[in-house]
């Protein structure tokens, strides 16, 4: 694996079982890691449990949509 395709974040199993249950795990291993680390990140940088959620939920509606990467957001700060 080339230094760019590290992902820094592990799924988390909140995120993992949203995509399980919406039927998204392909469209999941289909994203770059650099993409799947943006979703990642974006999610579990809400600082409250309520947020977080909230983004889970969005998550999985914009990936639905065809949405391949968070959008208007500054980034992970991991790259």
């Amino acid at each position: 694996m080339r230094p760019f395709e590290v992902v820094a974040h592990k799924l988390p199993s909140d995120l993992g079982k949203a995509l399980f249950s919406s039927k998204l795990t392909s469209t999941w291993e289909d994203l770059t890691p650099l993409a799947r680390n943006e979703w990642i990140c974006w999610v579990t940088s809400g600082k409250r449990a309520e947020t977080r959620a909230i983004r889970i939920q969005k998550a999985i509606s914009k990936m639905k949509g065809g949405m391949r990467r968070p959008c208007c957001w500054a980034g992970c700060t991991h790259r």
